[in-house]
Protein backbone atom coordinates (compact mmCIF):
# COMPACT_ATOMS: atom_id res chain seq x y z
CA UNK A 1 0.00 0.00 0.00
CA UNK A 2 1.23 3.45 -0.79
CA UNK A 3 1.06 6.24 1.76
CA UNK A 4 -2.15 7.73 0.33
CA UNK A 5 -3.89 4.36 0.42
CA UNK A 6 -2.93 3.66 4.00
CA UNK A 7 -3.87 7.20 5.00
CA UNK A 8 -7.33 6.69 3.47
CA UNK A 9 -7.72 3.24 5.03
CA UNK A 10 -6.85 4.45 8.54
CA UNK A 11 -7.83 8.11 8.60
CA UNK A 12 -4.28 8.98 9.67
CA UNK A 13 -2.58 11.86 7.89
CA UNK A 14 0.46 11.33 5.70
CA UNK A 15 2.51 13.53 8.02
CA UNK A 16 1.58 11.36 11.00
CA UNK A 17 2.44 8.22 9.04
CA UNK A 18 5.85 9.68 8.22
CA UNK A 19 6.31 10.64 11.89
CA UNK A 20 5.43 7.09 13.01
CA UNK A 21 7.88 5.72 10.46
CA UNK A 22 10.62 8.05 11.69
CA UNK A 23 10.02 6.85 15.29
CA UNK A 24 10.13 3.22 14.20
CA UNK A 25 6.46 2.54 14.92
CA UNK A 26 5.79 1.80 11.27
CA UNK A 27 7.95 0.29 8.58
CA UNK A 28 7.70 0.73 4.84
CA UNK A 29 9.69 -0.67 2.01
CA UNK A 30 10.81 1.69 -0.72
CA UNK A 31 9.84 0.86 -4.27
CA UNK A 32 12.17 1.50 -7.20
CA UNK A 33 10.69 4.98 -7.66
CA UNK A 34 11.26 5.80 -3.97
CA UNK A 35 7.61 5.58 -2.91
CA UNK A 36 6.80 4.09 0.45
CA UNK A 37 5.18 0.66 0.21
CA UNK A 38 3.43 -0.43 3.41
CA UNK A 39 2.51 -4.05 4.01
CA UNK A 40 -1.23 -4.80 4.39
CA UNK A 41 -0.80 -5.65 8.09
CA UNK A 42 0.30 -2.03 8.70
CA UNK A 43 -3.40 -1.08 8.83
CA UNK A 44 -3.87 -3.37 11.84
CA UNK A 45 -0.74 -1.94 13.54
CA UNK A 46 -1.98 1.60 13.00
CA UNK A 47 -5.40 0.78 14.44
CA UNK A 48 -3.66 -0.65 17.50
CA UNK A 49 -1.60 2.53 17.88
CA UNK A 50 -4.68 4.74 17.62
CA UNK A 51 -6.70 2.62 20.04
CA UNK A 52 -3.81 2.61 22.52
CA UNK A 53 -3.59 6.40 22.28
CA UNK A 54 -7.34 6.67 22.81
CA UNK A 55 -6.90 4.59 25.98
CA UNK A 56 -4.31 7.07 27.26
CA UNK A 57 -1.06 5.37 26.30
CA UNK A 58 1.81 7.57 25.16
CA UNK A 59 3.81 6.80 22.05
CA UNK A 60 6.72 5.76 24.29
CA UNK A 61 4.48 3.23 26.05
CA UNK A 62 3.15 2.01 22.72
CA UNK A 63 6.68 1.63 21.38
CA UNK A 64 7.57 -0.51 24.38
CA UNK A 65 4.53 -2.79 23.94
CA UNK A 66 4.25 -2.81 20.15
CA UNK A 67 6.34 -5.96 19.63
CA UNK A 68 3.76 -7.81 21.70
CA UNK A 69 1.34 -7.69 18.78
CA UNK A 70 3.49 -10.05 16.73
CA UNK A 71 1.86 -12.89 18.72
CA UNK A 72 -1.36 -11.43 20.18
CA UNK A 73 -2.45 -14.59 22.02
CA UNK A 74 0.89 -14.97 23.78
CA UNK A 75 0.96 -11.25 24.54
CA UNK A 76 -2.51 -11.07 26.09
CA UNK A 77 -1.28 -11.32 29.73
CA UNK A 78 1.35 -8.62 29.15
CA UNK A 79 -1.16 -6.34 27.42
CA UNK A 80 -3.65 -6.92 30.24
CA UNK A 81 -0.94 -5.95 32.75
CA UNK A 82 -0.23 -2.79 30.73
CA UNK A 83 -3.94 -1.92 30.85
CA UNK A 84 -4.00 -2.51 34.62
CA UNK A 85 -0.99 -0.21 35.09
CA UNK A 86 -2.66 2.47 32.97
CA UNK A 87 -5.87 2.15 35.02
CA UNK A 88 -3.90 2.53 38.26
CA UNK A 89 -2.14 5.59 36.82
CA UNK A 90 -5.46 7.16 35.86
CA UNK A 91 -6.93 6.41 39.31
CA UNK A 92 -3.91 8.11 40.92
CA UNK A 93 -4.30 11.16 38.67
CA UNK A 94 -8.03 11.36 39.49
CA UNK A 95 -7.20 11.25 43.19
CA UNK A 96 -4.71 14.07 42.75
CA UNK A 97 -7.28 16.11 40.82
CA UNK A 98 -9.83 15.62 43.61
CA UNK A 99 -7.30 16.96 46.13
CA UNK A 100 -6.51 19.90 43.86
CA UNK A 101 -10.20 20.63 43.38
CA UNK A 102 -10.75 20.61 47.13
CA UNK A 103 -7.91 23.06 47.69
CA UNK A 104 -9.20 25.41 44.98
CA UNK A 105 -12.73 25.28 46.45
CA UNK A 106 -11.34 25.96 49.93
CA UNK A 107 -9.45 29.02 48.69
CA UNK A 108 -12.52 30.33 46.87
CA UNK A 109 -14.55 29.92 50.05
CA UNK A 110 -12.24 32.21 52.01
CA UNK A 111 -12.70 35.94 52.50
CA UNK A 112 -13.16 37.31 49.01
CA UNK A 113 -11.52 40.61 49.95
CA UNK A 114 -8.18 38.86 50.42
CA UNK A 115 -6.10 37.43 47.60
CA UNK A 116 -6.92 33.69 47.41
CA UNK A 117 -3.29 32.91 46.62
CA UNK A 118 -1.81 34.56 49.71
CA UNK A 119 -1.07 32.34 52.63
CA UNK A 120 -0.25 29.43 50.35
CA UNK A 121 0.81 26.38 52.27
Amino acid sequence: MQIGEIASATGISRDTLRFYEKRGLLRARRSANGYRDYPPEAVEWLRYIRLAQTLGFTLAEIEADLPLLAEPDAAAPQLRAALQRKLADIDQRISGLHLLRGELARRLGEDMQACPLQGAT
